[in-house]
């Protein structure tokens, strides 16, 4: 944040301030109330806001009493800054305004001077209305003539200087700059010296001064001490020497200027403390009520003292038990409607995890009810493109084909995406060839590329071990969707991926991986909207395919890698995408997990399948699938026919469907597997796998295929557990 770049300010001010003080009368009252005072400056020095907020309520309240407006002023400024500290700008603005109107009464010059300049911080750097905040630093420079307040006089023009220079206008900072300039040693010990030499950097850059502007902006980054507390001043010397970099073509400096304000930011970012005043801002009021009703005791003693035996007596304590007793019903109001608040918080929760639970169902029946259908539609288009070779070429059925297939896509991103957000995605350890896998994904993306003249060019760091254990289901995941974006975005162009090995510790090998296409290029103003769920850029000038979720998915992905990912764009001039993930080496696990995994045992043997399934559509499919792998294959319509058909037959494998009427294929699965038949069961479903694995295993199931699904699986599948149940046997 801006604002912790004047967090000093408000120190030396605050020190001037504690110190600077009225002639006093020697009375317990007056000294009291300066000793809370200085405990409230003291606390505040220590970021203890809580009890900051504390002694200066009470000392305010013992201000009022004497109603003395210094002190007034004084606890008041005090309290803003605390609320200042912890962000509460709106009531850090009340409590100055508040200190301010009794400061005028007052004859301190430093307390005007810094209450104004206070105020001009928070309006420009917290408000950021940039007039308001330059009109109460100038209020305050009428105050800071004495040469005692060289220094604070100093700060003040660096912060017009900045404030004019922030919103472009230059020619009337300049002033304040030059008398910056002739005043340096007024900035001594403080932590301005880097603030003064970007802000001239700044100017001459501003003025195509190049040479001068590096060389104040050098200057700047050089005399940082890392035993001062000059980091923010490093912070914003870096980005606005990034800034000047850029716009004079020295971009790749540029970017390492930006690159190490980014790490500064979350430097800085990462220390700061989220504190809370609620229980000091509670506590504060009630001494306010206290404040209201000593006001009060105070008024009935004197009348006492000045009407005794008075029915006035009687007037002011039935009026001051009325006060006391409309507080008390206050106080009791309030902890009820807390209460009360508490309630409804814990009902909206409950209605946030109902509605929550709800989503999921409904992603999930959706899902299934959309699966079906188009199962059956991929299905018969592939049967008439097989049966009748002459409708190869029709562009109805491709248009049939690649519809139902972009459908399917949707809507297994929108389970994704669910998945990432529910935490149901748990990454895999699978061995794999980095080389090996981007070419699957090259060789599966030739269409896109040759659709739009594209080359891809690939490039994979030789020193990256040939085995690697991770999931590569999802990293294959991410690298398809940013590739295919970039076909999408580039006509007659290049699209470059290439990985290096970053670095290595221990087993983890870091591989740094690289996307960029010479395409049309994502807007800087769009390139925060691009990660977002649905959102998509470029639509204006061509109507590009997509659902947005694409690399919203990706990100989502990454995060569960514990990976960023990095965008760099353009109008014009392409994009590139960039992340790092770290995958296992380790030649021993590589071994086993290859040990492990299933082998194929596709043969040419003839199996008689059954097939459990209510759709008349999807039987027709599955039984054609079946049947062109020269098996036999039998259909019924439910589960109480496939008990029937059992008890006179004899299967290889069943396909069993989960959503049947009647009796669903769990149940179904459980009465088989009680007449004691060991038949293979495959669940041949809709639902997503992830939401039926755990039943669909206990109810007897061997395996699980989605639909619609890849022949070749099915039959591997097949093939795999009719094998393994006849060497059992």
């Amino acid at each position: 944040m801006l604002y912790y770049r004047f967090c000093s300010l408000f120190l030396i001010f605050l020190s001037i301030f504690c110190h600077e003080s009225p002639a006093q009368s020697n009375t317990a009252s007056m000294a009291k109330i300066n000793d809370l005072t200085q405990q409230a400056c003291d606390y505040l020095d220590n970021a203890n806001y809580e009890k900051s907020l504390e002694k200066s309520g009470i000392a305010l309240k013992y201000a009022f009493d004497l109603k003395n407006d210094t002190l007034i002023s004084r606890n008041y400024n005090i309290i803003a800054i605390n609320f200042h500290e912890l962000g509460e700008v709106d009531k850090a603005a009340f409590f100055y305004k508040k200190a301010l109107f009794y400061a005028k009464h007052s004859n301190i010059i430093s307390m005007r001077m810094m209450i104004t300049s206070n105020l001009g911080n928070l309006y420009f750097f917290e408000k950021k209305m940039y007039t308001d905040g330059i009109r109460y630093y100038k209020e305050s420079l009428k105050f800071g003539k004495d040469q005692k307040y060289a220094k604070e006089v100093a700060i003040t023009n660096l912060n017009i200087v900045w404030s004019y220079f922030k919103i472009g206008n230059y020619s009337e900072g300049l002033p304040y700059l030059r008398y910056i300039n002739d005043h340096q040693n007024d900035l001594k010990g403080k932590s301005d010296d880097i603030a003064l030499n970007f802000l001239n950097g700044m100017y001459w850059g501003h003025e195509k001064d190049n040479e001068k502007a590096k060389k104040y902006f050098l200057k700047a980054i050089s005399s940082y001490d890392k035993s001062s507390d000059e980091i923010t001043d490093l912070l914003y010397a870096h980005l606005e020497y990034s800034k000047f970099l850029n716009n004079i073509g020295e971009f790749e400096n540029a970017y390492k200027n930006l690159v190490i304000y980014n790490s500064i930011k979350d430097e800085i970012t990462n220390k700061e403390k989220v504190k809370k005043a609620s229980t000091a801002g509670f506590n504060r009021e009630l001494d306010e009520y206290k404040r209201q009703i000593d006001k009060i005791e105070s008024e009935k003693i004197e009348q006492y003292h000045s009407l005794r035996k008075s029915r006035i007596i009687v007037i002011l304590f039935i009026v001051i038990s009325l006060i006391l007793l409309l507080l008390i019903i206050t106080l009791i109001k309030n902890i009820r409607l807390k209460k009360k608040a508490n309630i409804e918080l814990l009902q909206a929760k409950e209605i946030a995890e109902e509605a929550s639970l709800l989503k999921t169902q409904f992603i999930s029946t959706i899902s299934h009810e959309l699966r079906t259908p188009l199962y059956g539609v991929v299905g018969i288009t592939n049967m008439l493109l097989e049966e009748h070779k002459e409708l190869s070429r029709s562009q109805h059925l491709s248009s049939l084909k690649f519809s139902a297939r972009y459908l399917l896509s949707l809507v297994n991103d929108i389970l994704q995406i669910n998945k990432i957000e529910e935490n149901k995605v748990v990454l895999e350890n699978l061995t794999f060839n980095i080389s090996d896998e981007i070419t699957v994904i090259k060789n599966s993306l030739s269409f896109l590329s040759q659709k739009n003249n594209n080359k891809i060019n690939v490039y994979v760091d030789p020193d990256i071990p040939e085995y690697l254990i991770g999931d590569k289901l999802r990293l294959a995941q991410i690298l398809m969707n940013l590739v295919s974006n970039a076909l999408k975005f580039t006509k007659d162009g290049e699209v470059e991926v290439k990985v290096d090995l970053s670095k290595i510790e221990g087993k983890n090998y870091f591989l740094d991986f690289l996307i960029k296409d010479n395409g049309v290029g994502i807007a800087t103003v769009d390139q925060g909207k691009v990660f977002e769920k649905f959102v998509q850029v470029g639509r204006k000038e061509e109507d590009y395919q997509g659902t947005g979720l694409g690399l919203s998915i990706v990100k989502r992905l990454l995060g569960l890698f514990g990976s960023n990912i990095t965008l760099e764009s353009d109008i014009g001039q392409g994009t590139s995408f960039s992340f790092v993930i770290p995958f296992e080496h380790d030649p021993q696990k590589t071994k086993k997990i290859i040990e492990d995994i299933e082998v194929d045992l596709t043969s040419n043997d003839v199996f008689k399948i059954l097939v459990v399934e209510d759709n008349l559509i999807n039987q027709m499919v599955t039984k054609k699938i079946i049947e062109k792998n020269n098996y036999t294959c039998k259909v019924v319509d439910d589960g109480f026919a496939a008990l029937e058909i059992l008890e006179k037959e004899d299967f290889d494998l069943i396909l069993m469907d989960i959503n049947m009427p009647l009796m669903n294929g769990f149940e179904t699965t459980k009465r088989i597997r009680l007449k004691g038949i060991k038949t293979p069961i495959v669940a041949l479903t809709a639902f997503d796998k992830d939401e039926i694995t755990d039943e669909a295993l206990s109810s007897g199931m061997n395996d699980i295929i989605i639909k619609p699904f890849e022949p070749v699986k099915l039959f591997k599948i097949v093939n795999y557990l009719i094998h393994e149940t006849i060497n059992a046997g």
